[in-house]
């Protein structure tokens, strides 16, 4: 990184104050002096609150950083509330860069001039945000499209730049709360999540999948991709018209039914969770617009499918059983069903866990049931959980910052919105039809054509099985008989050595026992027969 970056980012760091954020006396005592002995702690106060100074650093420090900013706000597991809060302000807007450079990348990319690969392209942007920016143009067959276009040069300046963010990482993991906010493991996710969106390859794949599960349900569209067109640093997508998820009053105006819009965005959710296993995991307001064409049946509209999360069966099967036991308030079995998918340690203790997650619940349970926040019920769940060393589950930590989208959307549309009511039903479905008899016969469905394509093979495997198994089990009985004869010989040799030191025994005794000077002399005719006996027990064995 160079000097002049570096130098930047400490003059940010000291500007706004961010020293207040370090817990000073957890630091060793060099870092303690290095931050008393820091000038620019005497030169600025700390003026508004932690997660204000922070939100302000990380706009001033540049698109990495707001980018940085907006998914740590996500993560509200890890940050103090009103410092995620403030963190989720962060606006995806950044200043656009030249509209000369977008044509340049788009022209290298498609290795021809823009006029001869769009009809119209509009040199001024439509929106420019922290990764790319978007300009409209039209195919030559009348389409109308937008044409996403990475930054130029962005990719190093990332790597650059989330390289120094683990340095400090590692420093905040020296203080007391730094171990438990794990930030080196925020930073890596960070970094996968962002280099992930430099490929828009990836994003295309990605919108072309969610919009096939989608587009028979009618209540989300997801906008098809010219993939002929699409390329690594460029997206050139269909052009949606729609009014932005935020803007309620038009909303309202058109005479759009609210609850109706509020209640699909729950469903859509939990179909692409259980029934997909492939989720939209980037729904915040700037990625989502409404399609009023029937106000009485308003459609979502999505966008921007860098990020998506996906659940394995497993996953899916603890998380419903989780949702349903919170539910009916069964906190044993949510404590069971954490330790069986090995979301904490299996030494963990059930009744001293479940114990720990009602201390949690059950004051939010007492609020009617329409002014619980579901996502953030799961965020204490894994607070607590995280005390009993629950091991960090990307898969979940994106379900649980889409879980909040939705929820913050679908009651900002609809106050009364009871998401526990929307969901319930859905998740016991769900359940049921995962052991039930039509999950068995469409198992049967699933794998019967495999099943019959290797139907003729089955003899001659069958026949293979069999004489594997014979001819293990002679081998097996072989090796026993080997076992048993190597036993009898050690048996043996052992019974050999024991008449060997026996014959010794008994010459050594026969020859200490007479104490003449004349010993042959002395020796009796009995002496002599066990000398010989001794004798021939030695030789014999």
């Amino acid at each position: 990184m160079s000097s002049l970056r570096l130098l930047k980012i400490v003059w940010v760091f000291g500007r706004y104050r961010l020293d207040t954020l370090i817990d000073a006396p957890a630091l060793p005592w060099y870092l303690r002096l290095a931050l008393a002995c820091f000038p620019l702690r005497w030169i600025f106060r700390a003026k508004g609150s932690n997660g204000r100074r922070l939100r302000l650093a990380l706009e001033h420090l540049g698109p990495v950083f707001v980018k940085f900013g907006q998914i740590l706000s996500t993560r509200r597991d890890l940050l103090p509330e009103d410092m995620a809060t403030e963190l989720a302000f962060l606006q995806d807007k950044v200043a656009p860069f030249s509209s000369k450079l977008a044509i340049q990348i788009i022209e290298n990319a498609h290795g021809q001039p823009v006029s001869q690969t769009f009809a119209r392209f509009d040199e001024k942007p439509l929106a420019s945000a922290s990764i790319a920016q978007v300009h409209t143009a039209a195919l030559h067959n009348g389409s109308e499209v937008v044409v996403k276009v990475i930054r130029p040069n962005i990719e190093p300046t990332i790597r650059k730049d989330v390289k120094l963010m683990r340095r400090l990482a590692k420093l905040v993991r020296l203080t007391n709360d730094g171990k438990r906010l794990r930030p080196v493991e925020v930073v890596d996710d960070f970094k996968r999540t962002i280099l992930d969106e430099l490929d828009l390859l990836r994003e295309a794949a990605n919108a072309s999948m969610l919009r096939r599960n989608t587009i028979e349900a009618g209540k989300l569209y997801v906008p098809w991709v010219d993939f002929d067109l699409t390329k690594r640093s460029v997206l050139v997508m269909e052009r949606i018209y729609g009014i932005p998820i935020s803007d309620t009053d038009t909303l309202k105006a058109e005479g759009t039914d609210m609850a109706v819009l509020a209640e699909r965005g729950v469903e859509i959710f939990f179909s692409q969770v259980f029934e997909d296993s492939f989720f939209h995991a980037d729904m915040h307001p700037g990625n989502v617009f409404v399609d009023i064409t029937n106000p009485g049946q308003p459609k979502y509209i999505g966008i921007d499918c860098g990020i998506v999360g996906s659940l394995s069966r497993e996953d899916q099967a603890y998380l419903a059983q989780n949702l349903l036991a919170f539910f009916n308030r069964d906190y044993y079995r949510v404590a069971q069903l954490h330790v069986e998918s090995g979301w904490v340690p299996s030494t963990t203790r059930v009744n001293e866990f479940e114990a720990a997650i009602r201390s949690v619940c059950e004051p939010i349970f007492e609020k009617p049931l329409g002014e619980i926040s579901f996502g953030l019920l799961l965020i204490r769940l894994f607070q607590t959980a995280r005390r009993y060393d629950m091991t960090v589950q990307p898969q979940l930590v994106l379900l649980q910052k889409t879980l909040l989208n939705i929820e913050g959307l679908g009651r900002q549309l609809y106050p009364q919105l009871d998401l526990w009511k929307t969901a319930k039903p859905f998740l016991e479905n769900w359940v049921k039809a995962q052991v039930g008899p039509k999950r068995f016969f469409d198992s049967v469905k699933q794998h019967a054509p495999s099943w019959i394509t290797k139907a003729p093979e089955m003899p001659d495997l069958v026949h293979t099985a069999l004489t594997q198994l014979q001819t293990g089990s002679k081998a097996n009985q072989q090796l026993v008989d080997e076992l048993a004869a190597l036993n009898l010989r050690e048996q043996r040799q052992s019974k050999q050595r024991t008449r060997r030191w026996i014959g010794v025994a008994v010459v050594a005794v026969a020859l200490w026992l007479p104490n003449a000077e004349n010993w042959l002399e002395s020796v009796s005719t009995g002496q002599w027969l066990a000398i010989i006996a001794g004798l021939l027990l030695f030789l014999w064995s």
